[in-house]
């Protein structure tokens, strides 16, 4: 086995009223607008869970949590993490850490960054977590407020040598 495994995961989810936002394992009640998706269309977490899927070599998060498998219908990205941690870990991996940038006008990440970081590591056991966030300077869906897209790396390593 590969000493080190990485893995790249993007997510992007387009804006919608009248639904919460869920943004790397947290409520964001102050926002007006919430992320639309089949589960709580949490970008972040949804970024992070296929990279680490991609590094484990597991597939991606489709083919894990299907559209059409209600049993994930509204499920929180804390949930989805904590389940790909699982199967990461059945295959013999350890997480080294991930990294997530979360691009979008809004929510303000600045503030909550920190919480933030806290929650995706707790849903994944602790593991170490980055989270960085941007805009794209009014240009393109998440530039002109219709969505919020993600992009993570992770890094696993075999089990028992971190």
């Amino acid at each position: 086995m590969t000493q080190f495994r990485t893995g790249i995961g993007v997510d992007v989810h387009r804006l919608v009223t009248g639904r919460s936002m869920f943004l790397a394992c947290l409520e964001w009640p102050d926002q007006s607008q919430g992320l639309d998706g089949h589960s709580d269309a949490d970008v972040a977490a949804h970024a992070a869970c296929d990279a680490l899927l991609s590094a484990a070599g597991l597939g991606d998060l489709g083919s894990i949590f299907g559209l059409d498998d209600p049993k994930w219908s509204g499920a929180s990205g804390a949930s989805l993490l904590a389940h790909v941690l699982s199967l990461v870990t059945e295959a013999g991996f350890a997480i080294g850490n991930v990294a997530v940038q979360v691009i979008g006008n809004a929510p303000r990440m600045a503030e909550r960054r920190l919480e933030a970081q806290d929650a995706m590591s707790k849903a994944l056991g602790g593991a170490d977590v980055g989270l960085s966030a941007t805009t794209t300077d009014g240009l393109g869906l998440t530039g002109r407020g219709e969505g919020v897209a993600a992009i993570a790396t992770a890094l696993l390593v075999p089990a028992g040598a971190q």
